[in-house]
């Protein structure tokens, strides 16, 4: 179980390098950008807050579903600035932009237009990053590779 939760994947260092500049530039972009926002108007918010057209979510009330939301895109992606449970604070992450892009947004278009700026290119932006921490995890500049460190090296 250790390992499920710290692996922190490849330890190579330009990989290192360029995971934790995905890591940190995505984190902290959904904290802030997104987050952070959030949790500062929650109170005018948390009542109209639209919740997923899935079985299991449809029966969540709709304050429940933003602080779903609100635990990924503030804990969640805080997580995953610091490299500390990354894969599954990723996988998290990357299931709410999927219900943010396919239930939420579901008739919106692709790319923002003029006409109708709201659209799925942006929760889908933030998948991409997840997925990619999903499949390589961190990499060794996290707190993950200092929580799990592996007797072997990998050598890949």
């Amino acid at each position: 179980m250790k390992r499920f939760f710290f692996d922190c994947g490849t330890r190579d260092a330009t990989a290192s390098l360029g995971l934790f500049v995905l890591r940190v530039g995505a984190g902290l972009m959904m904290l802030l950008g997104h987050g952070l926002p959030k949790l500062q108007d929650y109170a005018s918010m948390k009542n109209g807050w639209p919740t997923a057209n899935i079985w299991p979510l449809t029966h969540l009330p709709s304050e429940v579903s933003f602080i779903c939301t609100l635990v990924a895109e503030v804990g969640a992606a805080g997580l995953i600035v610091l490299g500390l449970m990354t894969r599954p604070a990723a996988f998290y992450l990357g299931f709410v932009m999927v219900v943010a892009a396919f239930q939420v947004m579901g008739a919106a278009p692709w790319f923002p237009t003029q006409a109708v700026p709201m659209a799925k290119e942006g929760a889908l932006m933030y998948l991409l990053p997840a997925v990619v921490l999903i499949l390589s995890g961190p990499g060794a500049w996290s707190f993950d590779a200092v929580i799990y460190r592996e007797g072997k090296r990998r050598r890949w």
